[in-house]
Parts: C-alpha cells; sequence; structure tokens
C-alpha cells in the first residue's frame, strides 16, 4: 500500500493548493449523484455514497451542494454517466489505472488517450495491467482515535486484512466484498472516517529516478485534469527527495 498511499498524499497536497475549486467540487458532485442513483439517496444503506460524502467534506465542499447533488439523482432530466476504467503506461514502465464517470464514451476515450500520449504514456487495453493491481476497500481514520494496537485488534475483529498506521493516522485495508461490513463495524466504534472508498491497491510498486518521477507526476496530473476523469492509481513509488522537493 506504501506506494499508493505515498503518491496519494502527495497530490493531495499539491491538489489543495493548485485545483480549481470549481471543478474539484464538479467532480465530487458528479460522483453524489451517480452513487446515489445507482443506489439509496441514504448514505446509511449505500457505502458509496457515505464514501462520496466524506470525501466532499474532506474538501471543504458546501453542505447545500452536497444536498443538491444527491436530490439531483432522483430527477428525470439529469444526465446520466456510467462508470469506466481505462489502463496505460507511463514513462519507467509505469501501469496506471483510471477511473471515469462519463455520459460520452468517445468524448472520454480521446481525452484520456490525448492526456496519455502528451505526457509521455500510452493508453493500453482494458486489462492490460488490472492484474497487477487488487481492487480493495479502505477506511482511514486520524491518529488520534486509537493507538496502532488498538486499530489493529479492531480491524482484525472487523475482518479487514491489514493496517498500516503511522503519525498522519491509520490506514485499514479489506476485500471488497467485505468492505461495507467492515466500514460499517469500524465507523461505529471510532466514528467518522477520514476517508474511505474502493480503490485499486497496485500488488507491488517500482521505484523510478526523480526525473522519471517528475514526468510520471505531470502525467498524472495532466490525466486528473480531464472533467470526466475521477480517481488515478498509480504502481510506481517517489524517492524521499522527490517527495521533498514536491512538498516545499
Amino acid at each position: 500500500m506504501a506506494g499508493h498511499s505515498q503518491f496519494k498524499n502527495i497530490m493531495h497536497r499539491k491538489g489543495r493548493v493548485d485545483a480549481v475549486r470549481s471543478k474539484v467540487f464538479g467532480k465530487l458532485a458528479r460522483e453524489i449523484t451517480v452513487a446515489a442513483k445507482l443506489g439509496t439517496p441514504d448514505p446509511a444503506m449505500n457505502p458509496r455514497l457515505r464514501a462520496a460524502i466524506i470525501a466532499a467534506r474532506a474538501e471543504n465542499m458546501p453542505k447545500d451542494n452536497i444536498e443538491r447533488a444527491i436530490k439531483k439523482a432522483a430527477g428525470a432530466d439529469g444526465e446520466n454517466y456510467e462508470d469506466i476504467r481505462y489502463e496505460g503506461y507511463g514513462p519507467g514502465g509505469a501501469a496506471l489505472i483510471v477511473e471515469a464517470q462519463t455520459d460520452n464514451r468517445n468524448r472520454t476515450a480521446s481525452d484520456v488517450r490525448s492526456a496519455f500520449t502528451k505526457s509521455g504514456g500510452s493508453l493500453a487495453e482494458t486489462g492490460a495491467v488490472a492484474f497487477m493491481f487488487d481492487r480493495v476497500g479502505v477506511i482511514a481514520f486520524p491518529a488520534k482515535v486509537a493507538d496502532a494496537d488498538t486499530m489493529l485488534e479492531a480491524a482484525i475483529e472487523a475482518g479487514a486484512d491489514d493496517v498500516s498506521s503511522s503519525e498522519e493516522g491509520h490506514e485499514v485495508v479489506c476485500a471488497q466484498d467485505s468492505y461495507g461490513e467492515v466500514a460499517k463495524a469500524l465507523e461505529a466504534r471510532f466514528g467518522e472516517p477520514t476517508r474511505t472508498g474502493l480503490i485499486w491497491k497496485a500488488q507491488n510498486t517500482i521505484d523510478v529516478d526523480d526525473e522519471t518521477g517528475e514526468k510520471l507526476i505531470r502525467l498524472v496530473e495532466v490525466i486528473e485534469d480531464q472533467d470526466d476523469v475521477q480517481h488515478v492509481y498509480v504502481n510506481f513509488a517517489l524517492s524521499d527527495a522527490l517527495m521533498a522537493k514536491l512538498q516545499d
């Protein structure tokens, strides 16, 4: 999990400074609407919607925006988005999985392909890199809610597979099939998580030099900038030196 967490933490910090707020809120609202439309509009009964709302709160999305996105799911005239996955390669042979939500497959495929090629990557066929990742559930909590041993014990009892604890917090990983039950049990004990949802976890991460790392970061930034793209998952790890440089 280290490669994914390391990279996402860097991108998250950069995103808070660099991202255009309206675009961030737009993507969050779309996920909330899609989650509510695919399931019940009650987040207590809809794990995907619950995860979307938690993500929105983490970005300080106004409560009115969240409620409006949920109500939009019940509208007959609302857009019909579908989830779609793209896979590809970046500099240094790194593998990427891109999750998008679209009402026009041709437009989104063209945009994602262009984002890959203009930044030194290449789009591949579905399934080309997915075998290098596992689809798992993640539930993250602040470090203050429990010590590492207590969190590990609670996670095992709830049916989770792994826990990573640090000064930044606890990250619990579980199988996709048990995600709903594990998340519910841990939230009942420790309160609302800081992040939760289903992700693509790289089975192994590759190390890249700083020059390649910078190219890969640029590639991910260009892909994430596409309106229809929701998430990008990678299998590479950044060096400590490059991480420090990016955080400055």
